[in-house]
């Protein structure tokens, strides 16, 4: 299987982030990692990904404040936000694209994977 479409994974964990990364080369993602929102925001990451995976609780800037400088950057991308702490996210700021989904750790790799394809088809 080839898959066109580039995921960002945004995680300071280093085995999740490489975890994910395995799991959708294998399934023919192009996969971008990232140490930390900063390093995605900084680079070509935010314009280059068709969809991001982001932690939300990660030093310096949460996934949830990525999620705001997006906005502010009038960059729209579809966020899936992990968390290994149990409950709903914090709402983003009003007027800001809320995440597309919530999955708190440990989630199952074929429900990633069924809510990463069907974001594709929505926004590809």
């Amino acid at each position: 299987m080839s898959n066109t479409a580039i995921i960002s994974v945004v995680d300071d964990d280093e085995s999740v982030r490489k975890a994910l990364d395995g799991l959708l080369r294998s399934i023919g993602y192009t996969v971008r990692t990232y140490a930390s929102a900063p390093d995605f925001l900084s680079g070509s990451g935010p314009e280059h990904t068709d969809c991001v995976i982001s932690d939300i609780k990660m030093p310096g800037m949460s996934g949830i404040e990525m999620c705001n400088e997006l906005a502010a950057r009038n960059i729209h991308i579809p966020i899936i936000i992990i968390s290994g702490h149990p409950g709903t996210p914090p709402r983003v700021k009003a007027g800001v694209t809320e995440p597309v989904a919530f999955f708190p750790k440990p989630f199952g790799c074929a429900e990633l994977i069924t809510c990463i394809e069907s974001v594709l088809k929505r926004t590809i």
